[in-house]
């Protein structure tokens, strides 16, 4: 079980026996509109864009869902946790697919909120794996915020103080126990 979250940009390996060697992470957030362009209800809302991976380090294939159904992935954004608009038109999903052995692949999804709320987002991850729905990993980010500003040992020059510094400090303070 997860007892802090993750930072976007870190893998998350699942810890059950019968999905060993399989891992997911949620990296790349950018501002960024669908190719398909923008849905109707997302007016007046800025959108962003993430990618989900998955990456099969065990000796057997996987069966990935992650698709545009509201229990496979969530988006909150704000200090309060507000839902964000979640794009499930423009998301390029994962749909019944074997996963070999030493192969990835890559989600992108999409989500809208208003600009301001976008510093700080919450993103949960619930594949199903195997037909099965797999735990709900959660990472934290926001835009402006560099992937690797949030590591251990240092925090790059040009990231900016606000949710990156929050959550490198709850992490750092975490690993003491």
């Amino acid at each position: 079980m997860m007892d802090i979250p993750n930072v976007v940009g870190d893998w998350q390996e699942y810890q059950s026996e019968e999905w060993a060697g399989l891992r997911v992470r949620v990296h790349h957030l950018r501002r960024a509109t669908p190719q398909r362009g923008r849905d109707e209800d997302a007016k007046g809302l800025t959108y962003v864009a993430f990618d989900v991976t998955f990456d099969n380090r065990g000796s057997t294939y996987f069966g990935i869902d992650l698709f545009d159904h509201p229990r496979h992935y969530d988006v909150r954004v704000g200090r309060d946790g507000h839902g964000a608009f979640v794009d499930e038109f423009g998301a390029a999903v994962i749909r019944d697919f074997n996963l070999y052995p030493q192969r990835r692949v890559t989600a992108t999804l999409y989500a809208a909120a208003p600009a301001a709320k976008l510093k700080q987002l919450d993103i949960q991850i619930s594949p199903q794996v195997h037909d099965e729905p797999a735990f709900g990993y959660v990472w934290s980010g926001g835009l402006g915020v560099h992937e690797a500003s949030t590591r251990t040992g240092g925090r790059a020059s040009s990231a900016k103080a606000g949710v990156a510094s929050e959550v490198e400090r709850f992490l750092q303070d975490s690993s003491g126990d």
